[in-house]
This record gives C-alpha cells, sequence and structure tokens, in this order.
C-alpha cells in the first residue's frame, strides 16, 4: 500500500465535503493506514487562532488581500506543525480544504487575485495534494443547508448565493486545471452514492 500521502477535500459550503472527508478517514483507517483527518483553515493550535478570525463575524470584515495573507499565515503553520510531519512518517492525511480553496475564494470568486495567490502558494507553501476531490452540487441546496448548520462561521455563507455560484464555476475551472490529481464528484446524491464514488477512485488510485 502506498505511505504518506496527502488527499485534499474542496468544494462550496454546504457541499458535503467535510462529511466526505471524515467517511475517507474511517475507509483508509479500515485498509491500514494511519490517518490524520485535519481541515482548513485550522488543523493546527496557531492555525486555529487564525481561523476564527476568518470565518467569524461580518463578511466585510477583511479585504480579499488580507483574506489571502490570514490564509497562507494558517497554511504555513498547519503544513509545519501538521501536515509534513504527518506524511514524513508514513501517515496519511486528510484535509477539509487546502491551498484550492484560496485559489477560488479569493483569487477568483472575491476579485481576481489568482496570480497573488499563487505567487505566496509557490513562496510559503510550495505543496500540492497528491488526490484531490471536488464535491460539487446545487449552489442554492448547499447554501441552505450551509446556513442552517447556525455553526456561528458562516462569514462567506452570509456573502450569499450569487458568491455560492462564483464559487461553484471556479472550483469547475480549478478541476479542469488540475485534470491529474483533481476528481469532481457530484455531491446532489445520496451521502453514500457519493461516498461510493469516492472509493472507487481512492481503490484505483492506491492501486
Amino acid at each position: 500500500m502506498r505511505n504518506g500521502f496527502f488527499i485534499t477535500f474542496e468544494g462550496i459550503d454546504g457541499s458535503g465535503k467535510t462529511t466526505q472527508s471524515r467517511l475517507l478517514a474511517t475507509l483508509l483507517r479500515d485498509y491500514g493506514h494511519d490517518v490524520i483527518h485535519t481541515r482548513e483553515p485550522g488543523g493546527s493550535d496557531g492555525a486555529e487562532d487564525i481561523r476564527r478570525l476568518l470565518v467569524e463575524g461580518d463578511a466585510g470584515r477583511w479585504s480579499a488581500e488580507t483574506e489571502i495573507l490570514l490564509f497562507t499565515a494558517a497554511r504555513r503553520d498547519h503544513l509545519e506543525r501538521t501536515i509534513q510531519p504527518a506524511i514524513a512518517a508514513g501517515k496519511v492525511v486528510i484535509s477539509d480544504r487546502f491551498a484550492d480553496s484560496t485559489r477560488v475564494y479569493q483569487g477568483a470568486a472575491r476579485a481576481e487575485l489568482r496570480s497573488t495567490v499563487d505567487q505566496l502558494h509557490d513562496l510559503m507553501i510550495g505543496r500540492e495534494p497528491d488526490l484531490t476531490f471536488i464535491v460539487d452540487m446545487d449552489p442554492e441546496t448547499a447554501l441552505t443547508r450551509g446556513l442552517a448548520r447556525q455553526s456561528g462561521e458562516d462569514r462567506f455563507e452570509d456573502m450569499g448565493l450569487a458568491f455560492q455560484i462564483k464559487l461553484r464555476a471556479g472550483f469547475l475551472d480549478l478541476a479542469a486545471q488540475f485534470p491529474d490529481r483533481c476528481h469532481v464528484i457530484n455531491g446532489d446524491q445520496s451521502p453514500a452514492s457519493v461516498s461510493g464514488e469516492i472509493q472507487t477512485v481512492v481503490e484505483q488510485w492506491l492501486s
């Protein structure tokens, strides 16, 4: 079996990617892998502190440029303290979001800052996932689901449906840019069907 690899889940808010990332973590543990399930922003003590700045509060709290810097700082801490040590130890890291979210949210949907995002990523992160699942679903359905959670981390959902539509288009464009690692999964199916599609891809990839 492969050891020490990195899988990420991406998608619009409320798409079900968090649930699917947890299901995959359980599956890979059943396969005998040592799995770290983590998230962004967050995944380390310092990054979790920054998370609260990013996902709570008024929708207009930060400019897109400031968000890019905050996300990059959180991701660097996450990479140093969680992701890199786990992969070096032969573990599987499954992350609910990574750099692709910044490419889409701040680099495309909020502002046309993709070149800035890419430059900072190359300079400070320099790591791509081995495999990425983009859970794609109807933006209106996803937004309704996301707001219904009332998690207190609704800052991006509060930007409205038009923003979620832009996000969906951005993630689909991203999948076309990185076809070797990105797999688009229809999130409008039942959770079990979504999980089954993901399992098929992972089993083929592992073999």
